[in-house]
């Protein structure tokens, strides 16, 4: 493609809410591709631009502002805490952003000093950690000193009580993550979105709308481009396009992104291109290119690539076949642009590993587009994002961590693939050494016996400081079923070769798979328990296990010994669907117990109990040997 002239330019934008210690990174990938291809690309982060205009004097003003307009006995408990300590929130407010951006430091010890900050429904959470002596309920966290991290997370509860008073005075559907997704997650019908689009603007529609025309009127592109990662963006994407609509119908508006790729991939709801022009699925790269040299003239509108588009009032696919652009000559994201030193060092979790998701800024980077194993059940291996799997060189990568180092002036790194694959890893610190590159990072694996404890201590030597993988449900029968390709025993031995090299191991885990039965629940957080106990995990969490049109259990029912519920008719997203299963457990009963097992074995607490504890109601006792893991790492694989 030709080089661009500067007339014509591109924004990319994050939609809130995302996250917001760091970037999320479809927008720096894409800025960095097209302009590696002459076109003028910018980016903006509304999710975070949101966020701090929110969170500010001027934002608190504003929620007192419409509290007050309210009837008081329409005020909740904490609506009404608010009011009462208002004056403390709007003297605390400037000075606690400030310190978890990064600044100011010296507030650490008036914020420990626990008569700094207002305090809200969320400090109760400290209740479960009072010290029978009457000393400090956090000591057994951050020791005797840790005063910087203690303030953070004293901050972020902080944060989380205004959070919720947002909610609960002006818009129900706010959340820092999850915005507003019930409107999208597998929402059959355009209905529910439409209705939330259509009602009068509260005070975070108003204020993205502000955000919005501020940032067209700054960098006046041509093409507006959506990137939606997560149903919790949805709402606010729409939103988003709704105000340039309305202000620039001249401007071309373009929706992509992973929400896109996996619940919209039927779409047939005209409405929709009330707001925008475009849907382009899958990698954006190839149907960005098709689109630029539309609008350009030099391409016809049936030549677009994978391309959702309005005509007549019907929704059109068009996907005029072409190669994609190999991964290895997508370019190097660029942040340029983005605010680096305003995003927020947030501190939710206690646990060393679960921090890593919110606390830090780091760079986000694919190690290989897709997924070298892709036959896991549960998962979209149907789709391109995990079906097409390509790499590139550690010359190549290692090239582009020391481009990134050298934009941001930051040296952790988050590599965000499905699964990173052993070898490339295995290459990638060899040159990450022999160049003597020193970053840290961090990022996804399947347990498999690649990663032997001489790898393990290699990719520590690079800079690794944690990983994260899948376990799934812990029992060996489930997965085989699963088609994991690992078993108990081997995940114990690999998640100890990693501990030992002193890299932090997060394991994910599910609940409620096909014929999964009480027995295996139990059995399963049996062995949880061990390998907390046994020092081989260091964090967990338990998902429900939801099934997908695009995975092989949304497929091929009958292969799991399920039955799929009908679905309605859809015009809208589709992705998850209900299933029948035989076995007539109720999961959801469990996984609570589960849940609160493993919070409490992230913190050191109950490792010696029995797992039937946890479950308010009778369960049997586990059939697995209280020692099999000790066993298991006692013996070679």
């Amino acid at each position: 493609m030709s080089p661009q002239t500067p007339a014509f330019r591109v924004l990319s934008v994050i939609p809130p809410m995302t996250q917001l210690n760091t970037p999320y990174p479809s927008t720096a990938y894409i800025t960095g591709f097209l302009r590696s291809r002459g076109v003028d690309a910018v980016q903006e982060d509304l999710a975070l631009a949101l966020m701090l205009r929110l969170f500010s004097r001027e934002g608190l003003q504003a929620l007192h502002a419409r509290i007050e307009a309210q009837a008081p006995q329409q005020r909740s408990a904490q609506v009404q805490n608010f009011e009462a300590l208002y004056e403390r929130y709007l003297a605390t407010i400037k000075p606690v952003i400030t310190f978890l951006q990064g600044g100011d430091s010296t507030l650490a010890q008036r914020i420990c000093g626990r008569n700094f900050l207002p305090e809200g429904k969320r400090f109760e959470s400290l209740d479960v950690y009072i010290d029978e002596d009457g000393g400090d309920p956090l000591a057994w966290a951050f020791g005797a000193l840790g005063l910087q991290d203690r303030a953070r997370h004293l901050a972020t509860l902080y944060l989380n009580d205004l959070a919720d008073v947002l909610r609960d005075a002006v818009d129900p559907r706010f959340e820092f993550v999850r915005y507003a997704e019930s409107l999208s997650t597998s929402q059959p019908t355009f209905e529910p979105l439409a209705e939330a689009l259509a009602a009068p603007l509260n005070l975070v529609d108003e204020t993205l709308r502000e955000l919005t025309l501020a940032a067209v009127a700054k960098h006046q592109p041509q093409l507006l481009l959506v990137s939606v990662p997560f149903p919790g963006a949805v709402y606010a994407a729409f939103r988003i396009a709704q105000a340039v609509k309305a202000a620039h119908p001249d401007i071309v508006i373009a929706l992509g992104g992973g929400f896109v790729n996996t619940e919209l991939r039927e779409l047939s709801e005209p409405r929709v291109f009330d707001y925008f022009d475009y849907l382009t699925l899958d990698a954006g790269e190839r149907p960005l290119l098709a689109l630029l040299e539309h609008m350009q003239g030099k391409r016809s509108r049936q030549r677009l690539v994978r391309s959702f588009v309005r005509e007549e009032g019907q929704v059109r696919y068009i996907n005029f076949v072409e190669p994609d652009i190999a991964f290895a000559e997508v370019g190097t994201p660029t942040w340029d642009g983005l605010p680096l030193d305003r995003y927020l060092s947030l501190l939710d979790m206690l646990n060393p590993m679960n921090r890593l998701w919110s606390d830090g800024r780091w760079n986000k980077l694919t190690v290989a587009h897709g997924c070298y194993w892709k036959k896991c059940s549960f998962c979209d291996v149907s789709l391109d994002y995990i079906s097409r799997y390509e790499g590139a060189s550690a010359a190549t990568l290692v090239d582009r961590i020391e481009a990134i180092v050298a934009e941001t002036g930051q040296t952790g790194f988050h590599f965000v693939d499905e699964a990173a694959p052993p070898k490339a890893l295995k290459a990638l610190a060899a040159e990450l050494q022999a160049r003597q590159t020193s970053i840290s990072w961090w990022g996804n694996i399947r347990f498999e016996k690649s990663f032997s404890p001489e790898l393990c201590q290699q990719l520590a030597d690079s800079g690794c400081i944690a990983i994260s993988g899948g376990l799934e449900v812990a029992s060996d029968r489930l997965l085989n079923l699963m088609k994991k390709g690992v078993s108990v025993e081997q995940v114990a031995r690999v998640t100890k070769a990693f501990t030992d090299s002193g890299i932090l191991v997060h394991a994910y885990l599910m609940y409620g798979f096909p014929t999964q039965t009480v027995q295996d629940t139990v059995d399963a957080l049996e062995y949880v328990r061990q390998l907390f106990e046994q020092g081989c995990i260091q964090s967990g969490f338990f998902h429900r296990f939801a099934c997908t049109v695009h995975s092989p259990v949304g497929r091929e029912p009958e292969a799991y010994g399920v039955t799929l519920r009908p679905l309605p008719p859809v015009s809208f997203a589709k992705n998850d669907v209900g299933f029948i299963d035989p076995t007539g457990v109720d999961h959801d009963r469990l996984g609570l117990a589960l849940k609160k097992a493993i919070y409490n074995y992230m913190h050191g607490i109950g490792l010696e109990e029995d797992v039937r504890t946890w479950f308010p109601f009778k369960v049997p006792k586990t059939t697995v040997a209280r020692h099999r893991i000790a066993r298991a790492l006692a013996t070679q694989g």
